[in-house]
């Protein structure tokens, strides 16, 4: 009965066991409320650094990113003791701000295991959690969450609450970092749970990795054509080798689904690609072929707006035309491979078609593994059916000369007052980027402190 109970899901929740429960968090370590940590344009800071052997059992993020652009009726330090963001509509002519709508491909999640020097983890922010696009959405799996208020919901740069559950173990070392690559500052929120182990997990543990990719354009052959057509379905793809690339890795370990974001504005539909998973360097076929892009994703006649523990839709294009994000995780049926595997999947029937295709891949593997990079942050941007911007609409009055004295006078006012309140509210943010700093030093000295008592209460 014992190694029933052992089994399935919640079956370690039966057993006692010798184990520490921690956390790494953005807590306001002065013990005031201010608890979101700044993270100035083109730095890196470190969110955990933990001894093992322990795992990373849960990671939850919140965060925002504010373009400025008029000065607020507050004093920036009075917001720093309110909230983090001023949700105030922008018509009251109170402040004008806005979210960077791009900033979720902007900030980088980072985690090293043991002694590599390169990340096994190396993700957009908003894609590993399944935010693909930058957009904001509201689903549930088993591995992922995010909660996002209907005001901020399909959104670029929306904000959200993301969840992942994925464990992490680690025998040695664990790190976690954020990298913000935009030219603004960054707010963000987070707890890292973790457990701590007195014995090692032991050679054969698979470590956790995410790999993010991107073919904007995929290369198709006919991009203008239809869907579905007998054109397009009577064209044979039979070795697989201009597929959409999700995942190539080296070594032995175990895959354990993806996420695809697709930009889709043809017209038609962008699905019909068969996925492929080729084991160990084998050549065709395949040893898993599928029969349809919403096949994989385990729908039917395209891709609804369901989110189910293992497969579904964290965004719907028929809730956001031209954008889908979707998601299947093999939790129960992983793909093993010993020396290699290749996972791709056709962009339409045979790959006719050339739509904006990114997706991240998540996977168990032995160390060491082979370091792998990622885009530059300009090849990173979500591709939008426009992109013109902010345009100021109307003559451009700083070309008219028969501006009349006050008209003159209330323009230089406005300008001075954003340069004031622009240097004052960068003067804050850096003194709470200072402050981030010494919390990231803070989280790492606890978690030291919590490892040296487990091990001496071992003793």
């Amino acid at each position: 009965m014992a190694n029933v109970l052992m089994n399935g899901l919640f079956g370690g929740l039966t057993r006692v066991r010798n184990v520490r429960s921690a956390r790494a968090s953005s807590w306001d370590q002065t013990g005031r409320n201010q608890d979101a940590w700044i993270i100035m344009p083109g730095e890196s800071i470190v969110l955990a650094d933990l001894e093992g052997p322990g795992c990373i059992t849960h990671i939850w993020m919140t965060q925002f990113c504010r373009r400025l652009l008029g000065p607020s009726l507050i004093d920036p330090v009075n917001i720093r003791l309110t909230a983090p963001v001023l949700e105030m509509e922008n018509a009251i002519g109170a402040q004008w701000e806005v979210n960077d709508p791009d900033y979720y491909r902007k900030v980088l999640l980072k985690i090293y295991w043991d002694d590599q020097v390169h990340p096994s983890v190396l993700v957009p922010l908003g894609d590993f959690f399944c935010l693909g696009h930058s957009i904001a959405s509201n689903f549930a799996s088993l591995p992922f969450t995010s909660s996002s208020r209907e005001i901020e919901r399909n959104k670029f740069g929306g904000t959200a609450g993301l969840n992942c559950y994925f464990p992490m173990p680690f025998n040695k070392h664990a790190r976690i970092e954020l990298e913000n690559q935009n030219n603004i500052p960054y707010g963000q929120y987070f707890y890292i749970d973790y457990e701590l182990y007195h014995e090692s997990l032991g050679d054969d543990v698979a470590y956790f990795h995410a790999q993010w990719r991107r073919e904007n354009p995929c290369i198709g052959w006919a991009p203008e054509v239809a869907t579905n057509t007998p054109e397009i379905n009577s064209a044979q793809n039979l070795d697989g080798k201009n597929n959409y690339v999700i995942l190539d890795v080296e070594g032995k370990g175990h895959y354990v689904g993806c996420n695809l974001s697709v930009a889709h504005f043809q017209g038609t539909w962008w699905g019909e690609g068969d996925d492929m998973f080729f084991i160990d360097g084998e050549a065709w076929p395949p040893s898993l072929h599928g029969t349809g892009s919403e096949d994989y994703f385990n729908q039917a006649w395209g891709m609804q707006p369901n989110a189910f523990p293992m497969n579904g839709s964290a965004l719907a294009e028929v809730d956001c035309p031209g954008y889908q994000v979707s998601y299947r995780f093999h939790l129960v049926d992983p793909v093993f491979f010993q020396r290699s595997l290749r996972v791709t999947m056709e962009h339409g029937h045979a790959n006719h078609l050339s739509d904006d295709w990114s997706s991240t891949a998540y996977w168990y593997q032995l160390l060491p593994t082979k370091p792998f990079g990622i885009l530059p942050v300009e090849q990173r941007l979500p591709t939008k059916r426009t992109d013109a911007g902010l345009k100021v609409l109307g003559p451009n009055n700083e070309e008219l000369e028969d501006l009349t004295d006050q008209q003159r006078m209330l323009k230089e006012k406005f300008h001075k007052r954003y340069e004031e309140y622009s240097k004052a509210r960068d003067q804050e943010l850096a003194e709470r980027a200072a402050d981030a700093r010494l919390f990231s030093q803070g989280n790492i000295e606890q978690a030291r402190s919590i490892r040296q008592e487990f091990d001496r209460q071992a003793k």
